[in-house]
């Protein structure tokens, strides 16, 4: 069942159906949020059930239960906020349906034909089903797009002020959450935070010392490094974990070739090249578990999102199961959320039509705290896999704060990855305890030597 916050509403006739399910939710330890009504004196269903939806619209709750007389008229209500996608349910199929098929994220239920026990086994029901499969992925998101805009319209609305306001006051709660992440002597992702050569290292890489990475990388099971040609001697259990890149423009077929070698001699989970190195690598990496990664938009984001998804449907096409693309930063700049939000969504239903996932570089050096929380919510909205720092071509990279605030933005549901100057054991297990899920370190965690004694 979920353990995220629900926001439970009623009018008059559902009140003690609602209290009932208040309780049950308690118990089990699901976090409620109770916007009445709080008296079975009548009361106008309109009201509540607008509450209860604004309240998952806005991000203060992640589902929302609505209760009146037959549940048909608080489901209008709840459908008409952006953001919402309300279904009623009258018994367990349809409960399963409505979250399995349409994600449905606000659920009404009618108190005049329901007894307490259908009532929460719906619920239970509603609460732990998944909308998983790839067309109904894409069909909820062209669900989302008759909303005519995310929410906040063209500029920055009153939902997506309320998120900024949340997050700030869930930092200002946590007066140590950024500051005592931070190394001394600044933040991760500072220019200078270099590592090229192994005399610079501050030897915490997977060859020079395993295990000051290895004790990095229990913090988080879903993390991974990246490596750059030239590996040696990567102890089995780190190897896993590393997303083998090369993005320069200058690599050469003998260099793919040479990237291929390394990820299927090592067993890295994945090579992450430029498009037109797709299907080099699928070819070299036949028959091993070593998947393809490739970027899309990359460095810059400043093409139209119908040659993304173009981009992406050719890469997907080809062999990659991931996707790495960059934003519109223009667009999100210029207030536009509109074409933000359709570039994601684009690129999102062309990946995950394929089965790959996505991951949406927002470039957080060049914005503002306010624009990166909506950057993130607009790519969960899109449905987003994940929501990346940086692309590590630009002024700065991953920050503490910037991984922290983002975590928050997408209420820690989406993987978070810090890419861009995260150069030492320290740096990544700060990004960690900020939120990260993955680690991009290229530049930082440099792999060039056989692995030595205390790999053993």
């Amino acid at each position: 069942m979920s353990t995220t916050a629900v926001a439970l509403a009623s009018d008059h006739g559902g009140f003690a159906l609602k209290g009932a399910l208040v309780r049950h939710l308690q118990a089990r330890g699901v976090p409620v949020l109770d916007l009445g009504t709080h008296s079975p004196k009548s009361c106008d269903y309109p009201v509540f059930a607008r509450k209860a939806a604004e309240a998952v619209a806005s991000g203060r709750a992640q589902r929302g239960i609505i209760i009146d007389g037959a549940g048909i008229g608080s489901c209008m209500v709840a459908n008409k906020i952006p953001g919402v996608r309300a279904g009623m349910a009258f018994n367990v199929a349809t409960a399963k349906n409505a979250a399995e098929h349409n994600d449905a994220n606000v659920l009404t239920l009618g108190a005049g034909y329901l007894d307490e026990a259908a009532a929460t086994a719906i619920v239970d029901t509603w609460l732990a089903t998944e909308c998983t499969v790839a067309r109904h992925k894409r069909r909820v998101a062209m669900i989302d797009a008759l909303d005519g805009a995310p929410p906040g319209g063209a500029g920055m609305g009153s939902q997506d002020n309320a998120l900024i306001e949340q997050i700030t006051r869930v930092l200002a709660r946590n007066p140590d959450l950024v500051a005592s992440l931070l190394p001394a002597g600044g933040a991760a992702g500072a220019p200078g935070n270099v590592c090229t050569t192994c005399n610079q290292c501050t030897r915490h890489c997977a060859s020079q010392a395993p295990d000051a990475v290895r004790k990095m990388v229990g913090r988080s099971p879903d993390m991974r490094v990246t490596s750059t040609l030239g590996v040696s001697g990567i102890p089995a259990d780190l190897a896993k974990l590393i997303d083998h890149t090369l993005l320069k423009p200058e690599a050469t077929y003998d260099d793919i070739d040479q990237l291929c070698a390394e990820a299927r001699k090592f067993g890295f989970i994945s090579v992450c090249v430029n498009p037109v190195h797709v299907p080099r690598c699928v070819k070299n990496l036949e028959g091993t578990n070593v998947i393809v990664c490739c970027v899309v938009g990359f460095p810059l984001g400043a093409t139209h999102r119908q040659i993304k998804a173009l981009e992406t449907r050719r890469a997907v096409r080809e062999g990659a199961r991931e996707v790495d693309m960059v934003i519109n930063i223009g667009a999100l700049k210029s207030g536009d959320l509109q074409t933000v939000y359709d570039d994601i969504r684009l690129v999102s239903e062309a990946a995950h039509e394929g089965g790959a996932r996505l991951k949406v570089i927002i470039e957080t050096a060049l914005l503002t705290d306010a624009e990166k929380v909506l950057a993130c919510q607009l790519a969960k909205r899109a449905r987003a896999d994940f929501v990346k720092t940086s692309t590590g071509m630009s002024k700065g990279g991953a920050t503490t704060r910037d991984v922290a605030l983002m975590a928050e933005a997408v209420d820690h549901q989406l993987g978070v990855k810090a890419a861009g100057g995260v150069r030492s054991a320290t740096d990544a297990k700060n990004m960690i305890a900020a939120g990260a899920t993955r680690i991009g370190a290229s530049v930082g965690i440099k792999i060039v030597k056989e692995a030595s004694a205390s790999a053993r």
